[in-house]
Parts: C-alpha cells; structure tokens; sequence
C-alpha cells in the first residue's frame, strides 16, 4: 500500500492557504502508475468511489488546484487520476468547447480496446450520459459516422491479420482517394475508408498500409492529407510515434 507519509505529504500539500505546489509535484513526480493506484484506493478525502466501484478524483480538489495554480493544474490532476477518468473528461472537454477534433483521435487511436471501454464507462460514471450520444449531438455530418465509430470500436486485439482481406481493402481505399478529386468528392464521404479505419485492429491497418503504399507508391497518410481528420487517424491508429514526434 502506498505510505502512510505521502498520504500525510499530500493532505498537507492541500491543507492551510492555497496549495504547495512544491510539495505535491515533489511526491507525484516520484511516483508510478501502481503507487498512483494504490493512492486513489487509500485516500478517500481526494478520490470517492461511485456506485460501479468507480474511483475518481473529489470535485472540491479539482477547483481547488484550478484557483490555486492554472499553470500546472490540468498536468497534476491528469497524471494523477484513474487513466479511464482521465481520457473520459479529455473526451468530454474536447466535446464541450471548440471541438477539439485531435484529443479525439488521440484518444481513439492510442488506446487498446479494453482502455476505450473503460473510458465508456467512466464517462457513464463521470456525466450520466454515453460518449456515443454526445459525440452525435455535437458533431454533425460526415463526421459523425467516423468520430462514432473510432470513439466506440472494440477492436481485434490479436496478431492475426487476413492478408487477402488486407489487400483488397488497399484497393478499395486507392480507388476511393482516386475517384474522389476528379468527380469533387470529399473523402470523408467514402464509406470504406471510414468503415475500415473505425473497425479494423491495429495489425490489419499496418498491413493495409503497406499494401496500398505498394500498389500507389504513396503512403496513405499523405494521400489523405486533403482532410486533416482522416490523416491524423491514420496516423495514430498506424505511426502514433511519427503522429506525436510531429505534435
């Protein structure tokens, strides 16, 4: 179990005026992920645990370190908590302001299946609501199909990929990118890049890939670079290294 003293560090770093800022950077900064668990289970004055056994961070913490100290707030509150509540309030800000399109990808293309469905969840914990009916009430159009599917997919995990299947899926995506500017469609619009991308593991994409840089001799992030959306999610499902070294 995490220390009696860092649970003492961390409740004095909250207690008399404001914050010490030094204080709990100095603990957190030290720390693990399963140091960081085991003080979310121990320090029921800084994380509840809702009904579904849920652990998430007290509401009264999180406005007290945003008063305290905007600098370095979101960084301490999001390396702290439950990486499931993390990604779900990352998915529900990038919903509720501007749209962050990108935090949404992000999150959708780096995580493992079982990540995203304990992000579902949280988000059912956190908000009394799904991520599947907030993402189809703020974004709207073509975009709603492809931000649904990557948000909600529970992919393949396994290293088995159907070469053939992957091949003839490079072939529909060429043609797709192919017909698209000479008859002013817009790529979003082809069902089987969206289908593809939104339920195909993360092996089978590799592979399709490859294959479609074979048979065009471009890399399919580049030919998708015409809608920012779509090359970002190939980026993350495919190259996240190449996606991030960029960002």
């Amino acid at each position: 179990m995490a220390s009696t003293d860092d649970l003492h560090s961390l409740t004095r770093a909250f207690s008399g005026l404001g914050v010490d800022e030094k204080a709990l950077i100095s603990l957190l900064g030290r720390s693990h992920s399963d140091h960081r668990r085991q003080l979310r289970k121990v320090s029921r004055d800084f994380f509840t645990e809702d009904e579904r056994q849920f652990e998430r961070w007290n509401e009264r913490h999180i406005l007290q370190l945003r008063q305290e100290f905007l600098r370095v707030k979101e960084a301490i509150v999001l390396y702290l908590m439950h990486p499931w509540e993390r990604d779900a309030r990352l998915i529900k800000e990038a919903l509720h302001k501007d749209i962050q399109y990108s935090v949404l990808i992000e999150v959708a293309g780096t995580r493992s299946s079982e990540e995203l469905l304990g992000a579902r969840r949280a988000y059912h914990s956190l908000f009394e609501r799904s991520i599947e009916e907030d993402v189809l009430f703020h974004i709207r159009g073509p975009y709603a199909k492809l931000f649904l599917g990557l948000l909600s997919s529970y992919r393949y995990e396994g290293p088995k990929v159907n070469e053939e299947s992957a091949k003839s899926e490079a072939k529909s995506i060429s043609e797709a990118v192919k017909g698209a500017s000479p008859h002013g469609k817009v790529l979003i619009e082809a069902e089987d890049i969206v289908r593809i991308l939104s339920t195909r593991s993360k092996p089978h994409l590799k592979v399709v890939y490859h294959h479609y840089k074979e048979i065009t001799g471009h890399n399919l992030d580049e030919d998708l670079a015409s809608d920012a959306h779509l090359k970002e999610a190939v980026q993350c499902l495919i190259t996240p290294r190449t996606y991030f070294v960029e960002v």
